[in-house]
């Protein structure tokens, strides 16, 4: 008999009156609130326009989260189309389902257009924002729980969580104890933020180079917290799919960072990045 384990919400929505609240979509908007503050302060910490991260981030957000959705519909597309299956299931993101992949490749291109707006480059605010998009990852993964998915194999350890019946895998229908892989990746992306403002304060990254640290710190975790994943998902010379892309991403991160480092050495100016004042960013058309 297991005597310790973590238990599992009974339900992931709480009723206020007749406006149910979701828990998946409040761990994800206190992510992106926690992310936008963070990234404020560090954005005016290194001589920035406090208001700038805000602008930004209308632009990186929405872009953000339909990358995220289209990511996770595009790779897990059993789940929504095909006999059996309701299409319409594939627009409620409230049931869970955001590819980091997808939400972080178009929430750049948000974030890059709404820097050509302020005349700022990308690489500059990308720094800013990499500790804390690792936070808002640790702080949405608990949606994951409330949700109770993406847990990993079935375990005894006294850190297990929890499955309800209904919930669980059908190799392992009486198994009640599982992987909490959803608070392996949390408390890995806890580190990430800390190893990120650490690196940052040490070494002077700049030119996008805090960012690429916060992606090969991000996806060296990833991996090992994938492959321990037992939910449905496409593989490819006996690794899931996202193990592949930790693997792409991973390298093409390093090998930025080694690039920037030889060819721009130091931190840029943010004083000289962009509009000097607010006045001047609110005159722009």
């Amino acid at each position: 008999m297991q005597l310790a384990y973590l238990p599992s919400p009974p339900t992931g929505v709480v009723n206020l009156g007749p406006f149910p609240l979701r828990a998946y979509a409040f761990c994800i908007i206190l992510g992106i609130f926690v992310a936008v503050w963070i990234a404020s302060r560090r954005w005016q910490g290194r001589g920035g326009d406090k208001y700038l991260v805000a602008d930004v981030a209308m632009w990186a957000v929405p872009f953000g989260v339909v990358g995220g959705r289209l990511y996770h519909v595009i790779t897990d597309y059993q789940l929504y189309f095909g006999e059996g299956r309701n299409w319409v299931d594939a627009f409620k993101i409230w049931e869970g389902g955001l590819g980091i992949w997808g939400a972080v490749a178009l929430g750049a291109l948000g974030a890059w257009i709404g820097c050509r707006r302020q005349g700022v480059p990308l690489p500059a605010f990308a720094d800013a924002v990499s500790p804390g998009l690792a936070l808002a990852q640790a702080i949405g993964r608990w949606g994951n729980w409330f949700n109770q998915e993406l847990y990993g194999r079935a375990t005894t350890l006294p850190w297990a969580v929890e499955i309800a019946p209904e919930n669980r895998p059908a190799s392992s229908p009486h198994m009640a104890t599982y992987h909490p892989t959803f608070l392996y990746e949390s408390l890995w992306n806890v580190g990430v933020a800390l190893l990120v403002i650490w690196a940052d304060r040490r070494f002077k990254l700049g030119h996008g180079r805090a960012f690429a640290v916060y992606v090969a710190a991000y996806t060296a975790g990833r991996f090992w917290i994938e492959y321990m994943r037992i939910d449905e998902a496409h593989h490819f010379l006996g690794l899931r799919l996202n193990d592949w892309t930790s693997i792409l991403l991973f390298t093409a991160a390093v090998a930025y960072f080694a690039i920037s480092a030889r060819r721009h050495p130091g931190r840029e100016q943010l004083s000289d990045l962009g509009p000097a004042t607010v006045d001047e960013r609110k005159a722009k058309p």
